[in-house]
């Protein structure tokens, strides 16, 4: 499967999910974002989704991603007394399962064991992933939630280097501008999410550009982080702004792109 221009993101959705992801297949999405995370996501729902669709698994961009027990609630995917080794393997077993796949197209790693720097145990927990990865049950790896000194750090010590990076995406940050800039010096590919709830202030200033692509300000948002080299994120659960995000077959100009990547300023 080659990679997609764009991502339905399945966080939040709860017993939504299957008709929701449903949904979005039908109206086109070739690529799914999830996690082996009860507390935010439903992953076998995800599965049942994609059973239904009965589009061939190889015309799918499957992504899933491990969590430490600190980001899951009570309902673990594996054994929280067993070595982390062990706990990427049974996580990304119950992932197969839950999405009833062989495969899977991207596995990441949800988080760093920590806020700061890159731990022994992140380490351990790529090297499984890499194991995984060289066993052809995964063909991209990534990291998620991660600052630019973690990221860093992982690229430094990993045999198998990321093929993505996901972050929350910031307009006050500058679209998170330092870690897009060493992932595309590292040739990484970086993924955007909530690019529209961390930044709705900026829709609003959006409207005089709608108009004149007709087009929406969350269409341009899209467009914008693509051009940029942003892989982004959808999570809509209005099927008409589905169809909508899938329409991005217009480019903005170089000026647009600078007022977008600098409204905060």
């Amino acid at each position: 499967m080659t990679i997609p221009k764009i991502i339905y993101g399945t966080a939040w959705k709860e017993e939504a999910t299957e008709e929701l992801v449903l949904t979005a297949l039908k109206t086109g999405f070739k690529a799914i974002d999830t996690a082996n995370q009860r507390k935010h996501y439903n992953e076998a729902a995800v599965g049942n989704a994609i059973i239904k669709s009965n589009i061939p698994r190889n015309q799918l961009f499957l992504q899933t991603k491990f969590t430490y027990v600190g980001g899951q609630d009570h309902r673990l995917p594996y054994e929280p007394h067993q070595d982390y080794q062990t706990q990427v393997r049974q996580s990304f077993q119950s992932s197969l399962q839950h999405l009833q796949t062989n495969y899977i197209d991207s596995y990441l790693l949800h988080g760093p064991l920590t806020r700061h720097d890159l731990t022994p145990t992140d380490l351990q927990v790529w090297t499984e992933m890499e194991k995984i990865h060289q066993e052809k049950q995964t063909y991209h790896l990534g990291i998620s939630n991660v600052n630019l000194k973690q990221l860093q750090q992982l690229y430094e010590n990993a045999i198998i280097k990321p093929t993505f990076v996901q972050n929350r995406c910031y307009a006050q940050f500058a679209w998170d501008k330092e870690i897009r800039q060493y992932c595309k010096h590292k040739n990484i590919i970086y993924q955007g999410f909530s690019l529209l709830t961390a930044n709705s202030f900026v829709l609003p200033q959006l409207q005089q550009i709608a108009v004149k692509y007709n087009k929406t300000p969350t269409q341009l948002i899209f467009r914008f982080a693509q051009q940029i080299g942003i892989l982004p994120l959808t999570g809509t659960t209005n099927p008409q702004h589905m169809k909508q995000d899938l329409e991005l077959n217009f480019e903005l100009s170089e000026e647009e792109i600078k007022f977008i990547e600098n409204i905060t300023e």
